[in-house]
């Protein structure tokens, strides 16, 4: 470890730009299946809402914890036939960044693309071990989420819906 320490800082002072997963796990995990068992009778033609958040939470100078949350709500009619919650967490080691800007659109966006694969899988096996049919979440194109995001950012209050 402390060899990849001198070696990271050795790169980061020579102006290369490195971002290093140290660690990923799963901070937060849940299924709720409220209307079972009677749900599992039901034909199975969910509407589904899903919902991706991320945070960020600087550890230190040069480490940083990206979240990346799914909460997906099955619904049969009315009735809620699942709710799956996965909060999937990583710590990144990010040197050489030029700016603000650029540290942002890494934790904003390329972080959270890394991380994405362990939340589909997480939601995935959660939705299976509760009794219900597969569910993959689909890609997400997180450098277009970022664009959006700093663009509406920009705008003035009184322009955004």
């Amino acid at each position: 470890m402390a060899d990849t320490d001198k070696q990271t800082a050795a790169q980061a002072e020579a102006g290369d730009k490195q971002v290093i997963l140290q660690k990923f796990y799963v901070a937060d995990a849940s299924l709720e299946v409220p209307k079972a068992p009677g749900i599992f009778t039901r034909e199975w033609k969910p509407e589904i809402d899903l919902q991706i958040n991320t945070a960020v939470n600087k550890v230190d100078d040069k480490h940083h914890q990206v979240i990346l949350t799914a909460t997906a709500t099955a619904k049969l009619g009315d009735d809620v036939a699942y709710i799956v919650e996965v909060k999937q967490a990583g710590v990144f080691q990010i040197t050489g960044m030029s700016g603000d800007a650029e540290l942002k659109a890494v934790l904003g966006a390329y972080c959270p693309s890394l991380l994405f694969p362990f939340v589909r899988e997480t939601v995935n096996d959660l939705v299976q071990k509760g009794g219900f049919p597969q569910f993959l979440l689909q890609p997400v194109n997180f450098d277009a989420v970022y664009r959006q995001h700093v663009t509406q950012s920009e705008q003035p209050a009184e322009t955004r819906h």
